[in-house]
């Protein structure tokens, strides 16, 4: 996969050469390169924003740059080009296993009042938000989405199968993990993961995540496909958790 960042940062992205993200672009899974479009605006003084037509507050990131940016790329008809936009959909694990099937990803992070919206209909092919809040640049919200998206590709963490478990990989909140000692300061593993009873241990497992969920994220459930056990389930943790 390759990624290429429109922005006026570029530095900001050295944090993805250390950890998986690193590793990932040593193996040579995942190439990474900034573009500065500042580099490609058109005026004598690298504007890249202006008033907006029609009055308004604060100010607006032209065309120029960002086309001109786009220009400069290999791009291909399967390019998948990413607005960070509060105005666009919410990022979860299902986009990120989407997009973990693309060849070339292009984030445009804007930093300013908001975009041309010729950028938005000629260049655009995803508007994606990070969530319902704002932050000061699409930097930050791209990063995030990139190590998301990144270790669900084969062969960048160790194990293909370690992200499976993770929370919202299968719908429901991970289960509580444990390690040694099976005792520490008064505090117990649960003997079922001890017993080596892999069946009930999937079971047990299975049962914390639904109870987790319910707890935690209970809006998760509504696009579950809860079985009839889980139903029966969910009801018992309920009624437990209602009687505190």
């Amino acid at each position: 996969m390759r990624i290429d960042y429109l922005t006026l940062f570029p530095e900001m992205f050295n944090i993805l050469n250390h950890s998986i993200m690193k590793r990932s672009q040593d193996k040579g899974i995942v190439e990474i390169n900034t573009v500065n479009f500042r580099e490609y605006s058109n005026n004598k003084h690298n504007q890249v924003d202006d008033y907006p037509y029609g009055g308004g507050q604060g100010m607006v990131l032209k065309p120029e740059p960002i086309f001109n940016a786009m220009d400069s790329l290999d791009t291909t008809k399967n390019t998948r080009v990413i607005l960070m936009c509060p105005q666009g959909k919410k990022f979860n694990q299902a986009k990120a296993e989407e997009l973990a099937h693309s060849d070339h990803l292009v984030f445009i992070c804007g930093h300013y009042e908001g975009y041309d919206e010729r950028i938005r209909t000629e260049l655009v092919t995803d508007e994606i938000s990070l969530g319902d809040f704002v932050l000061t640049g699409g930097e930050y919200a791209a990063i995030t989405m990139t190590d998301a998206i990144v270790r669900l590709i084969p062969d960048v963490l160790g194990n293909e199968v370690s992200h499976e478990d993770d929370s919202f990989s299968s719908g429901l909140l991970e289960h509580p993990q444990y390690t040694r000692p099976a005792e520490y300061r008064g505090m117990k593993v649960p003997e079922i993961l001890l017993s080596g009873n892999h069946k009930l241990i999937d079971k047990w497992r299975h049962t914390e995540s639904l109870k987790r969920t319910l707890e935690r994220r209970p809006d998760l459930l509504d696009n579950y496909p809860l079985t009839e056990k889980d139903l029966i389930e969910l009801e018992q943790l309920k009624n437990r958790i209602n009687k505190g």
